[in-house]
């Protein structure tokens, strides 16, 4: 099976703030790094970062539902990006932190541990950026029960 290629085209066009655009007519954004560096006019690069992993965990939770023609809708999520420095000085992203919350209470979900058991391994970007990024995911329906 021969590699997809996803492309993002940056353009400068201030200081630290760059366009990102995306081809087949997907909406561009503005990124931006906060001040001192940047105006803060879009996400920032660890932003981005959180964002690509909480949203790729978010589609393969509810991807694996809809398998079973599960409905766990809606479904939020938050993600804690850990930034500091490195052994060199270096900032760096230390860990990331996902918590997704089911919209429906787990008595409502069939085939509920199974779910749980396997939609990480098909998250991309999370299974991508674990190896150097430790990722701690939590699932919690919709009373606040933990389920993971």
């Amino acid at each position: 099976m021969a590699a997809e290629e996803i492309v993002v085209q940056l353009r400068q066009q201030e200081g630290y703030r760059f366009v990102a655009s995306y081809p087949d007519g997907v909406p561009a954004i503005v990124c931006d790094e906060p001040p001192p560096l940047g105006q803060r006019a879009g996400p920032s690069p660890v932003q981005l970062l959180a964002t690509a992993v909480g949203n790729c965990l978010s589609d393969s939770l509810l991807f694996a539902f809809k398998k079973f023609k599960q409905a766990p809708d809606p479904l939020a999520s938050d993600v804690v990006a850990e930034v500091g420095r490195n052994a060199e000085g270096r900032l760096r992203v230390l860990g990331m932190r996902v918590n997704l919350r089911l919209g429906v209470p787990a008595q409502r979900l069939e085939h509920l541990e199974r779910v749980l058991s396997q939609f990480e391994a098909f998250c991309t970007v999370t299974q991508s950026v674990a190896p150097s990024i430790p990722v701690e995911v939590q699932v919690h329906d919709a009373s606040g029960a933990r389920l993971k």
